[in-house]
C-alpha cells in the first residue's frame, strides 16, 4: 500500500467554482492525487487542471481525459507544456478516444479512432521532447512543428481506454494506461496483459478510476453507490455486482485500494458519491496510513 499513489476526482457534475477550495483541502488531507475531467458539455481538463494547479503547491494534477477528436495535437502540446513549465513535475495528462457518440455532436468523429489516438498521442510526446514533428498520418498531418519552450520536466502522457486493441495501442505508444471505473483487480491482470502484448515496457503505469463511498452504514453505502454502479455496470456489460468499488467503513475501502495496488495499479483515483466527499477522503486516507503531517 505504501507505494501506491491515492487520488481524488472532481466529479464533473460539481460546480467548477468550488475546484480551487477543493484542491487546497485534497492537499491538505494528504492525498498525492487530483484529477479533473473532460467530457462533452462539462468542463474543459486543461483549463481545470490550471486552476487546480494554481491553488496547490505539491499535489500531482491529472487530466482524465482530454478527447483526441476534440484536440489539436500541437494546441494540446502547447497547452501541456504551458503548465509543465510553470507547475514541473505536477501534471499527467490523460488521451483518449472520447465517446463516439459525443464526438459525433461536436462534428469531430474520427474516421479511424485507433489511427487518430495513437498518432495524437506519438506526435503529443514527441512535441512535449523538444522535438520537430513531420507527420502525415491517417488522421494527424503536422508539417515541421516544434514548441518554442518544451518542458524540462515532461509530464507522462497516458491513454485512457477500455477496449483490447486499444490496451494493446496504449502499451505500445503511451506512457500508461487509464483505466475506467468498475474495474477491479483480475481486470488490472488483463490490462497488464494487453499493454505488455503492445510493447509496454516495465515504468508504464496503471492508474485506475474507482467509485469510492465509505462511511459505516453499509446500507446507506449501498443506496448510494447503486445508481452509479448500475449504469456503469450496463455501460462494461456486465453484472451491477460485478463493477468494483472502493467503498464500505474506512478500514474496508482502504483494503479494496491495496486489492488494486497488488494487482498492479500505481495509482487508485477515488469518485466519490454520497455526502461529504472530503470527510471521505480523510477517512480512508488515514485508514491508508497517509496522514498529513507525513507529507
Amino acid at each position: 500500500m505504501t507505494n501506491v499513489r491515492i487520488g481524488v476526482m472532481y466529479d464533473r457534475d460539481w460546480d467548477p467554482q468550488g475546484l480551487p477550495g477543493f484542491a487546497r483541502a485534497v492537499e491538505a488531507l494528504g492525498a498525492d492525487d487530483l484529477w479533473v475531467v473532460e467530457d462533452l458539455g462539462w468542463n474543459g481538463g486543461v483549463s481545470a487542471a490550471a486552476v487546480a494547479l494554481g491553488a496547490t503547491a505539491r499535489v500531482r494534477v491529472g487530466i482524465g481525459i482530454a478527447p483526441a477528436p476534440l484536440r489539436s495535437p500541437a494546441l494540446l502540446a502547447m497547452e501541456l507544456a504551458t503548465l509543465a513549465r510553470v507547475f514541473p513535475g505536477r501534471l499527467v495528462a490523460g488521451i483518449g478516444h472520447g465517446v463516439q457518440e459525443w464526438m459525433a455532436q461536436a462534428g469531430v468523429a474520427a474516421r479511424s479512432p485507433l489511427a487518430l489516438l495513437e498518432e495524437t498521442i506519438t506526435s503529443v510526446r514527441a512535441l512535449l521532447h523538444g522535438e520537430r514533428v513531420e507527420l502525415a498520418g491517417r488522421e494527424v498531418r503536422l508539417d515541421g512543428v516544434r514548441l518554442v519552450h518544451p518542458p524540462a520536466d515532461v509530464p507522462p502522457v497516458i491513454a485512457g481506454v477500455v477496449r483490447p486493441r486499444s490496451l494493446e495501442l496504449s502499451g505500445r505508444v503511451a506512457d500508461g494506461t487509464l483505466i475506467a471505473e468498475g474495474h477491479g483487480p483480475r481486470d488490472l491482470e488483463h490490462v497488464r496483459a494487453l499493454t505488455t502484448k503492445g510493447g509496454a515496457d516495465p515504468g508504464h503505469t496503471l492508474t485506475v478510476f474507482s467509485f469510492a463511498c465509505v462511511g459505516d452504514d453499509p446500507d446507506q453505502v449501498s443506496r448510494s453507490l447503486d445508481p452509479h454502479t448500475e449504469g456503469h455496470g450496463a455501460w462494461l456489460g456486465r453484472p451491477q455486482e460485478e463493477v468494483f468499488t472502493v467503498s464500505g467503513d474506512a478500514a474496508g475501502a482502504a483494503a479494496r485500494i491495496g486489492d488494486l495496488a497488488a494487482a498492479g495499479a500505481d495509482t487508485v483515483v477515488l469518485r466519490f458519491v454520497g455526502a461529504e466527499p472530503l470527510r471521505q477522503l480523510a477517512a480512508v486516507l488515514e485508514a491508508s496510513g497517509r496522514r498529513p503531517d507525513a507529507q
